[in-house]
């Protein structure tokens, strides 16, 4: 079956076009993206703006036409944290709906998160035992711990990397007194939901996903991604806090001339890479593996145990 997954995130929407039946490793068989930052559209009203709705629409008919024709039999389309935070959610769903005839699921971020956890346990299997994962978005950090399919505790922090910039890191490059009072308010933001998630038990492994994350772990030496996905790569608290002092002191222009970081992302990785930093100090960890699989191929799974008949009472609603 071949599937296409339309994820509509805070920067970008990004289509994945998969060939995948239950209990197969899904196979990746294209991957199209824009860059349309819904985020920075929202209206201070809340408000997401008409320049960002027609941008919306006009991009879910273009990549639907693209699953289409790739002969998708099926295309779920989700939104995250831009989309679930502006006031006129309804409103814009019902106006792609109408323009495209795609139905948008609008994942909560506890959703977010359960469905990360999903695809990491696949991944990693049932021998590596309870997992501890850190993914961090444009919109939001979502934080689990598990030992099963369905984690112990799934949350979801509005820390994204792009929200934390906007907020937080207006100057290029920061300034050195506006990072150190960053880092403090993360470790205030972050403690209530480490502590329920290290109650839940001590992690036998720590996973990280996400774009963020896997751009980190290259900064600080991973493989690139053309090595393949089975690749290990880690990303350790010490090389996060040498690779922080070294682009905080960098302008956006600069960091574009990083290998390994995109152009989209060198605005805002200074903030993700404070985000990760402190997620790893309130959990009390010193190295993470980065997981090449995350919340779309979660999305896929749960799709996929669905039509086999089976459906998790917590699972995300995307169908």
């Amino acid at each position: 079956m071949r599937l296409g997954v339309l994820d509509i995130g805070s920067n970008t929407v990004h289509l994945l076009v998969v060939d995948a039946h239950w209990g197969a490793h899904p196979t990746p068989m294209s991957s199209t993206k824009a860059t349309l930052r819904l985020a920075e559209k929202i209206e201070p009203s809340g408000r997401l703006s008409q320049v960002g709705e027609d941008a919306l629409v006009s991009s879910v008919a273009e990549f639907t036409n693209i699953a289409t024709s790739s002969g998708c039999a099926q295309v779920m389309a989700f939104a995250t944290s831009a989309v679930r935070d502006a006031s006129n959610t309804d409103s814009v769903l019902s106006h792609v709906k109408a323009e495209t005839g795609v139905d948008v699921e609008v994942l909560s971020g506890a959703d977010e998160s359960r469905l990360t956890a999903l695809a990491v346990r696949r991944w990693y299997g049932w021998s590596v035992g309870r997992v501890l994962n850190i993914d961090i978005g444009g919109g939001s950090l979502e934080m689990s711990n598990g030992v099963d399919e369905e984690p112990d505790v799934a949350l979801s922090l509005p820390l994204g990397a792009g929200r934390v910039t906007r907020e937080w890191l207006p100057e290029d490059p920061p300034g050195r007194r506006r990072v150190s009072m960053l880092r403090d308010w993360l470790d205030a933001e972050i403690a209530p939901g480490a502590e329920r998630l290290l109650a839940a038990g001590v992690p036998d492994m720590v996973a990280g996903t996400s774009k963020t994350m896997r751009t980190l772990a290259r900064l600080t030496g991973a493989a690139p991604s053309s090595a393949g996905p089975r690749i290990k790569r880690t990303l350790t608290a010490s090389s996060l806090r040498q690779l922080i002092g070294f682009i905080s002191r960098m302008t956006a222009a600069d960091r574009k001339e990083l290998e390994g970081l995109s152009s989209d992302r060198a605005g805002q990785i200074v903030a993700g890479a404070l985000v990760a930093e402190a997620a790893m100090r309130a959990l009390k960890v010193e190295a993470l593996d980065i997981c090449p699989w995350a919340l779309r191929e979660g999305v896929i799974l749960r799709y996929l145990d669905t039509q086999a008949g089976f459906t998790p009472e917590h699972s995300g609603k995307v169908q």
